[in-house]
């Protein structure tokens, strides 16, 4: 017998009617139907329909992140604030672990740097093929982006930390990476913006899979 499955309405009503009325403001965008729906959870958690000028992804970042979800993959985070945003969509869905990467991390910053910075190799090593959101924490992309290929790398990257010091920085190194990822351009981000584009592709994925 196939997995039991609750019902497929993920959605409040009012959110339901929140994503209508962002259709109508938004008009027509030549985005896929998974990067829209990924960008209408964006405005509506951000109110800011002025944020799809700045929503980039890369090739199959989508098909990418909804294969590895569907797949039960890790969802490291770096902030608990980002964790608890993705946590109650995970478990309506495919039940992946929701981590942070503060787990690994030192109790102590050590001296110019971070703990998430600290923390992500680590995180990366014990969790191959995660789907990384890094919401609040440049250096953290940073040390990410340093790190060399191979199996412990993220199945999706959604990069978009907040903030004016070394954010616009860390997204350029992203951008130019070869990693699947979505990102937001400027200094536009935060937990909450990437815990939405992650509920996005948990809820398309998981009605694909129920509609399979």
């Amino acid at each position: 017998m196939g997995m039991e499955r609750p019902g497929l309405d993920l959605d409040h009503p009012i959110f339901s009617e929140s994503v209508r009325r962002i259709r109508q403001w938004l008009g027509p965008t030549d985005l896929d139907p998974v990067q829209q729906e990924v960008l209408e959870r964006l405005v509506h958690s951000s109110g800011d329909l002025a944020i799809a000028a700045d929503l980039r992804f890369s090739a199959e970042a989508c098909a990418l992140g909804l294969e590895a979800l569907a797949g039960g993959a890790v969802i490291l985070t770096d902030t608990a604030m980002a964790a608890a945003a993705v946590s109650p969509m995970a478990r309506r869905t495919f039940a992946n672990p929701v981590r942070s990467i503060l787990e690994w991390a030192p109790a102590v910053a050590p001296p110019g740097g971070t703990r998430t910075a600290e923390g992500i190799a680590a995180a990366l090593a014990a969790c191959p093929g995660a789907v990384v959101l890094i919401g609040s924490a440049p250096t953290a992309l940073e040390r990410l982006l340093d790190q060399p290929g191979g199996a412990s790398l993220p199945a999706l990257v959604i990069g978009m930390p907040v903030g004016f010091v070394g954010v616009a920085e860390s997204k350029r190194r992203l951008a130019a990476s070869d990693l699947p990822q979505i990102r937001l351009e400027g200094s536009k981000g935060g937990a909450g913006l990437v815990g939405a584009t992650c509920n996005a592709l948990l809820r398309r994925a998981w009605l694909n899979q129920a509609a399979a």
